[in-house]
């Protein structure tokens, strides 16, 4: 690498690159570029050629072929050795030895709901074919794809023998791993668009479900640990699917992150989304503890807290709307792990601040809320994966099966309740009114067990109040339970061999019943 003289640069992304250009000409590089690349170096002073004027061929077809030349593949690809070299001369071709390039944006354009014209033109060819070529050749070629690796490039390329082969090896796995993903999320983009295609059925495509399921992620950072001290643990990105979620949240301030951590947030931001209005969610080992609405933020809050004090200690907030000094300084008056919210006032940020250690995040929610991928959990040996259960609290598919229909406070109640339930471990019950969780029961082995616990940590009078099972109730011991503590309104997904047996227990005490022929397991 002391004798390399040529690079070329082609990145969408231009942060860093007039100073890796610049860096590059004072080591004796010539630098070839394209497009805007060139243009950026250009303007900051930074000699360029143009790949065209090397190749002694235009830009065609309004971009979409730029390197794609022997001049220039024939120059990243050639080994150092008499033979390549020579076949470089007889063919004027100058060795590439450095290449520097990163991708057109497709993964962003899709997240923020490109159309599928636009997608295609954000597939990017040449670069990812740049990459491959010279990465093959690392021995020979340094890769680079990372703008956060242009300062090791150039401390490399300054010392006497230049870069190692350990540093080389590292730069070309990064852009294998770089391309991969890449096509990998080219591939799954395709597929929901075959998926959607009404010419095909799931018979002729395995679009659903992919045959192999190839997928890539980029670590966001080293945890202290795992869920217990003795287990390592890394936080990793799926940088197809990050907008609007916890690994796209800025942390403003607050000790660092823990596994624990991340795992409530994801499950409280996800909950909160998912009701309607001003809304509040404090989580604890992933199940709510409360959730409150209200018609501000503090009182959404307020209800949330109130929902079971005892177990919200220490718990993570999710906000619906940006956070405000009323509610921050009500915050601040307890102790929690972590809220996050999207966005945070100036007073509010100055309130948290009292509380050194609260892990504060700001959600981005400027761009569009767009699930990608598959919801996985890791077995031993294997993965499953299923489609995100999206489904949310829809009156006009429930079915009344009561003598006595919901008023119209009840089906509020029901609807908030369906939504809460959802996010709730199996078995789950979930009290509520229309704008307060009033006692939740997760996680027992039986039914009935869920309902007695949620009766039991209710923390305020259940008469008036509805109930959300995720799953159908299996006797009518259930519905006696639920009947003593004065709720009136059941919403429950139905289909047990033991329904009419069930609806005629709810009619016997009064009770509204609602099938909505959907469940919400969560294991």
């Amino acid at each position: 690498m002391t004798q390399a003289k040529r690079a070329l640069i082609s990145v969408y992304r231009k942060e860093g690159v007039v100073e890796l250009g610049r860096g590059l000409t004072a080591l004796g590089f010539e630098i070839l570029s394209t497009g805007g690349t060139a243009a950026a170096l250009t303007e900051a002073g930074v000699p360029v050629r143009a790949v065209s004027e090397v190749t002694g061929f235009p830009e065609i077809l309004a971009g979409r072929v730029k390197t794609l030349h022997p001049t220039v593949f024939g120059g990243i690809l050639a080994k150092r050795t008499d033979e390549h070299l020579a076949d470089l001369a007889s063919a004027s071709i100058t060795p590439i030895d450095v290449v520097v390039v990163n991708l057109y944006p497709f993964e962003d354009k899709v997240s923020k709901g490109a159309s599928f014209d636009e997608a295609l033109e954000n597939i990017d060819i040449g670069g990812p074919s740049m990459l491959r070529a010279a990465a093959k050749n690392f021995q020979a070629v340094a890769v680079v794809v990372d703008t956060a690796d242009y300062g090791l490039l150039l401390e490399q390329l300054a010392k006497p023998a230049g870069l190692d082969r350990a540093t080389r090896l590292y730069f070309a796995q990064k852009a294998f791993r770089h391309t991969a993903r890449y096509e990998n999320a080219i591939a799954q983009y395709l597929a929901e668009m075959e998926a959607s295609e009404e010419s095909f059925s799931k018979e002729q495509s395995d679009s659903v479900f992919p045959y192999r399921l190839n997928q890539s992620f980029e670590k966001v950072q080293d945890l202290r640990y795992g869920e217990n001290p003795h287990q390592r643990a890394a936080f990793y990105s799926d940088m197809g699917s990050t907008m609007y979620s916890v690994a796209a949240a800025r942390v403003l301030q607050g000790k660092e992150l823990s596994f624990n951590n991340i795992l409530d947030l994801d499950a409280a931001w996800r909950l909160v989304t998912d009701v309607d209005g001003t809304a509040c969610a404090i989580i604890k080992h992933t199940n709510p503890c409360g959730v409150g609405r209200g018609s501000s933020l503090e009182e959404a809050f307020s209800r949330a807290w109130d929902g079971d004090k005892t177990s919200a200690f220490g718990g993570i907030i999710a906000l619906s709307e940006r956070c405000d000094a009323a509610v921050a300084a009500k915050i601040a008056g307890s102790f929690f792990e972590a809220v996050i919210a999207p966005g945070f006032s100036a007073d509010a940020k100055t309130a948290l601040g009292a509380r050194k250690n609260l892990r504060v995040l700001d959600m981005d929610v400027t761009s569009i809320h767009r699930v990608t991928g598959f919801d996985q959990k890791r077995v031993m040996g294997g993965i499953l994966a299923q489609e995100w259960d999206r489904a949310r609290f829809d009156r006009g598919g429930c079915d009344p099966v009561s003598k006595r229909k919901p008023t119209p406070a009840e089906w509020d109640a029901l609807g908030f309740a369906w939504n809460v339930v959802k996010h709730v471990k199996s078995n789950a019950i979930v009290f509520a009114t229309a704008d307060q969780t009033v006692g939740i029961g997760a996680g027992q082995m039986s039914r009935i067990d869920s309902v007695s616990l949620a009766i039991q940590k209710a923390q305020g009078p259940l008469a008036g109040a509805v109930v959300a099972s995720d799953g159908f109730f299996p006797f009518r011991d259930n519905v006696d339970a639920i009947a003593r503590t004065g709720a009136t309104a059941i919403i429950q997904p139905g289909g047990s061999v033991k329904d009419e047996e069930v609806v005629k227990a709810a009619d016997e005490f009064g009770l509204a019943m609602v099938f909505t022929g959907k469940r919400h397991f969560k294991h």
